[in-house]
């Protein structure tokens, strides 16, 4: 009845467990979680009950299930299977009022919400992307605040606090800083400190982290450091993890940036 499926506690704050599966054939008796639960459809479709009331998941789309609201699943064409991606969050992810809203209208449409969603996933499979995984469950959480009724707050003009938090990522640039991490420390909720510093400059703070970092990386390289001590000295995870973002950056590997640059 499972084709396939994938379980695992990640290091983020706030997400008790990821799970990806493929499901033949499988539907799902009636049940609760104590979490709200974000699925992710990408292959075929899913129909739910969700207190006594039915509803469609369509691939790509994000729905969200409120903590001990009984839901059901199951392939929405019988036979026919669905891949999905799921996401169990604390049940204090979303205040107890958005319960009500997730009940009368589970689906998220945007698709500024799948696209978070997908960075959630995508992330989370680099354990050193911690933090783009938590900017996205934030975007995420902010969508899905709005669409139930709680608008996330103004931004409000906070120019020493961003600077504070620049320089707390400028001084630990080779350590992974979360915006939990960092919450901790000067003392602000992450939503808030991402905003204010996307407001003060433009970029989301994981973003000024990761240019930081290549942006070492290309020096030491032209310096002629290796590909694998520039990774280590600049921050990243390993080599790997350097050409996924050196690429992404600068459109090339580091290996054929250090050889173009030293001829």
């Amino acid at each position: 009845m499972v084709d396939s499926l994938r379980a695992w506690h990640p290091g983020l704050a706030g997400v008790q467990e990821v799970l990806h599966a493929t499901m033949d054939h499988h539907a799902y008796p009636l049940h609760t979680h104590d979490s709200w639960t974000v699925l992710l459809i990408d292959e075929g479709a899913v129909r739910y009950d969700l207190h006594r009331a039915g509803h469609h998941a369509a691939p790509g789309t994000v729905t969200l299930l409120p903590p001990f609201v009984p839901h059901d699943g199951r392939s929405a064409q019988p036979g026919t299977r669905f891949r999905k991606r799921v996401l169990y969050l604390d049940a204090d992810w979303l205040p107890p009022r958005a319960t009500r809203g997730a009940v009368d209208a589970p689906l998220l449409t945007t698709p500024h919400a799948v696209r978070a969603a997908q960075s959630v996933h995508a992330a989370l499979a680099h354990p050193a992307d911690e933090p783009i995984a938590e900017h996205a469950l934030l975007d995420l959480r902010d969508i899905a605040a709005a669409q139930f009724g709680e608008p996330p707050p103004p931004i409000a003009q906070d120019a020493p606090l961003a600077r504070r938090l620049r320089r707390l990522l400028d001084d630990r640039l080779t350590e992974t800083v979360t915006l939990a991490d960092a919450a901790v420390v000067l003392g602000a909720h992450p939503g808030h400190l991402s905003r204010i510093f996307a407001a003060a400059y433009g970029i989301a703070p994981h973003r000024y982290v990761t240019g930081r970092r290549v942006d070492r990386a290309r020096r030491l390289l032209l310096a002629g450091v290796s590909p694998s001590a520039a990774a280590a000295a600049a921050g990243f995870f390993d080599q790997p993890h350097l050409t996924r973002h050196f690429r992404a950056v600068l459109g090339t590997t580091p290996a054929a940036f250090a050889a173009r640059g030293r001829s």
